[in-house]
């Protein structure tokens, strides 16, 4: 078979994924040439400690379009392989999954497993990229197609498509984006994979930086931190976990309220990290460990997010009451 044979090929393709992420790459692999014989997705999860829809969208894309869907409780156990193994797919894509596959598993398909991963490798391998990418105050990041080996996220890199961190992005509003870039590298890797045309090149080791599963207590805000740290870790945590924090305020019970939204402003203070400096004309200015921030938008435990102005009118607060643990 020509190299032109092989890049108008067919291929049958199984798509193993859960998050919202991996929905473009899906649909763009739906409309391609190829032949997806199977959606391999996570069961629902729900109730408490859980925070998926009840149906995701990419379960509700593939019935949509009559591609069968696949929910093992553990895709690696003998079910869960007997059921690949019937799909008879030569080749995995995987986006956004949420299980580490195994050894055997990858062995299945002829043509091996890809992995369509939002950070630029070998930065942030792990479950939760996009957050620390912005967490951590990077200006980049992207989406990077690798050749699935068993160590997480290290196979060879395949393609990378970069894009610049916007100064007031959020992890949800990140993770929109970057889905949007994963079909154009990944189609164009499946092309190369049938032509032979392929240029794998290793992962730096040295460069290495994890991005692990976020916990809810990670959004406790610290305010001995600089405000742009402080800044970064708000934008980070949207849309989950959230970073939170209590305002104590005269003799009333600590109130935990989640902070959606600050701007750090150019302004010097001597009051301690966490001290309110100011909180008229709907302003709340707070001091972190460098200069003031400004919260602009929050949200009390068990009401609506609202802007600063609204929340003072039935909370307000004075210079010296302050925030924290």
């Amino acid at each position: 078979m020509s190299s032109g044979d092989a890049g108008s090929r067919s291929l049958r393709i199984a798509m193993l994924g859960t998050g919202d992420f991996a929905v473009p790459t899906f649909r763009a692999l739906l409309d391609s040439r190829h032949t997806v014989v199977g959606l391999v997705t996570q069961p629902e999860r729900i109730g408490r400690g859980h925070h998926q829809h009840a149906e995701s969208e990419i379960k509700r894309t593939a019935m949509d379009r009559g591609v069968p869907v696949h929910q093992p409780e553990n895709v690696n156990l003998s079910d869960g392989l007997a059921m690949l193994r019937s799909l008879n797919a030569e080749l995995f894509v995987v986006a956004a999954y949420g299980q580490i596959l195994s050894d055997e598993l990858l062995t299945i398909p002829p043509l091996g497993a890809i992995n369509v991963h939002a950070s630029v490798l070998p930065k942030f391998r792990g479950a939760a990229p996009i957050n620390y990418a912005i967490w951590r105050g990077e200006t980049e990041t992207g989406v990077t197609i690798i050749q699935i080996q068993p160590r997480l996220d290290a196979g060879p890199i395949l393609a990378v498509v970069k894009t610049p961190i916007g100064l007031r992005e959020t992890a949800g509003e990140l993770e929109v984006r970057l889905a949007e870039l994963g079909p154009e590298p990944s189609l164009r890797v499946i092309d190369q994979l049938l032509t032979g045309t392929l240029s794998p090149i290793p992962q730096d080791s040295a460069q290495v930086t994890r991005a692990p599963k976020l916990k809810k207590l990670q959004g406790l805000i610290d305010w001995n931190q600089p405000a742009t740290q402080i800044d970064c870790h708000v934008r980070a945590l949207q849309p989950w976990p959230n970073a939170f924090t209590f305002i104590h305020s005269g003799t009333k019970q600590p109130q935990r309220v989640i902070i959606l939204e600050v701007e750090p402003r150019s302004t010097t203070s001597t009051a301690a990290p966490g001290h309110v400096l100011a909180s008229e004309s709907g302003r709340l200015l707070v001091q972190t460990g460098t200069i003031p921030v400004e919260i602009v938008r929050l949200q009390p435990d068990g009401k609506r997010g609202m802007a600063a102005g609204e929340f003072l009118r039935g909370n307000p607060l004075r210079p010296g009451d302050w925030l924290g643990t």
